[in-house]
């Protein structure tokens, strides 16, 4: 099992990482950060993530929709920004989120390495 700053190394190693954070959905606030910088303030977008999550909760409530999120994929122009959240124990409201370099990363491993990250993350 790895705790949060190992975590977010191994998240910061996937190819074409900016930034990588372990937020708290409830709060807004950023529990753990690493990378980011003057190309990406982490603890804002820690925020602004926060309100996507809380918005996309609450629609599929309203749709009734029962399935868990696994992850949200926001693509911009230069960047993907991947929200992951957490299903093990202990770590609900929980969310992994994860900017890369557009021309750098695979989005299909960076999805999966960060599934395994949670899978090994012990809150």
């Amino acid at each position: 099992m790895a705790n949060t700053e190992t975590s977010l190394k191994e998240a910061a190693a996937i190819e074409g990482a900016i930034g990588a954070a372990l937020v708290d959905y409830t709060s807004g606030m950023a529990l753990g950060t690493i990378g980011g910088g003057k190309e990406l303030d982490l603890t804002v977008a820690a925020a602004g993530n926060t309100d996507v999550v809380r918005a996309k909760v609450r629609t599929m409530e309203m749709l009734g929709i029962q399935e868990e999120i696994e992850d949200i994929l926001i693509t911009l122009g230069t960047q993907y920004h991947l929200i992951r959240l957490l299903k093990s124990r202990g770590s609900n409201g929980l969310f992994l989120y994860l900017a890369l370099s557009k021309d750098r990363a695979n989005l299909a491993m960076a999805r999966h390495q960060l599934k395994k990250i949670e899978a090994e993350l012990d809150i």
